[in-house]
């Protein structure tokens, strides 16, 4: 039985499913009498497909006069490239459970789900999108964000950064203390991370030790000065040296880390999101390059130089400190 959407009972429920595109496994529960699918902001479900048109297709719920039960209509909205049910051609068609929906290169599975399967297709759906050991996005999903972002910013005529971020020296903690302890420090590094941004933008990470982050509305000022607070807060923290759980908590040991952070900002340096990160990586080794522990802009659009960003004294690498 197909429950009302929204006469409140535990059945199944209407949900969209990607099971390719950009926001893979992502379920989307069609909770509203009519719902758009396009590119364009102002729909419902939002496609970054440059094969789909603005307002590509609309699915409405209606009623079933003999029974009652709702049924689902898809209509294209004369689109550019169309509508394909199960590889088939529609103008219009009602979606039965199954059913497989072409929009561009997307596509989705019309799924009549009730809670146990949206429960598992979020779960999958958070284990392609965040990165399991720092809570911070995938490269994947970074890069769906950025190319989301940089289409926006260009219709908008916006600015904003991406920092490239490394930490330094990160061998010396695996060798020294063992990977238990590196894996710990990399879940503390997430948190430090997301503290020193500010609400709305977006970090994530790359694998290993390199990290990354978007900066929404930022321009080059602003994008050094935030990377400037992200290194001050690593530098300033105190990670721990024995695992969590591990039985020596009284005796407990700290070190510390440093991090070297590339800064580009668009449409200064770029307008393709790919190029944009390829300019804060450059930048980001050449921070390595002259010393660490420090923030270099892609391009020198401000009269402070790359020393005005490292802090005035070096401290060495991962000194083990003990607190009482």
């Amino acid at each position: 039985m197909i429950s009302d959407p929204g006469d409140g009972r535990d059945e199944r429920r209407p949900t969209l499913v990607v099971v390719r595109g950009e926001l893979l496994s992502t379920p989307i529960t069609l909770d509203r009498d009519e719902i758009v699918i396009g590119r364009a902001l102002e729909a419902d479900v939002r496609i970054n497909d440059a094969r789909a048109s603005r307002l590509h297709a609309r699915i409405c719920i209606e009623r079933d006069e003999i029974s009652g039960q709702p049924r689902f209509r898809i209509t294209d909205l004369d689109s550019t490239n169309g509508v394909q049910i199960n590889n088939r051609p529609v103008r219009e068609a009602f979606l039965e459970n199954g059913d497989k929906i072409t929009i561009g290169t997307h596509i989705l599975r019309f799924d009549l789900s009730d809670d146990i399967d949206r429960e598992f297709q979020l779960r999958i759906q958070r284990l392609l999108v965040r990165d399991e050991l720092t809570g911070l996005l995938t490269s994947r999903s970074f890069f769906s964000e950025l190319r989301r972002e940089a289409a926006r910013a260009a219709r908008e005529d916006r600015r904003f950064c991406v920092l490239m971020m490394d930490i330094d020296h990160f061998k010396q903690v695996n060798d020294t203390y063992g990977h238990l302890v590196g894996s710990q420090t990399l879940e503390e590094i997430g948190g430090v991370l997301t503290g020193a941004l500010r609400t709305g933008d977006v970090a994530a990470r790359f694998g290993g030790e390199e990290f990354a982050a978007l900066l929404l509305d930022a321009d080059y000022e602003l994008g050094m000065e935030i990377a400037e607070d992200v290194r001050a807060a690593v530098a300033r923290r105190l990670f721990l040296a024995t695992r969590y759980g591990s039985g020596e908590e009284g005796e407990r040991r700290y070190h510390r880390l440093t991090i070297s952070i590339g800064v580009a900002v668009f449409p200064e340096d770029a307008r393709d999101p790919i190029e944009l990160v390829e300019f804060a990586d450059a930048a980001l080794y050449h921070a390595k390059e002259i010393g660490r522990d420090r923030v270099c802009a892609a391009r020198r659009m401000l009269p402070k130089t790359d020393d005005e960003f490292a802090p005035d004294a070096r401290t060495q690498t991962n000194p083990e400190i003990k607190l009482d």
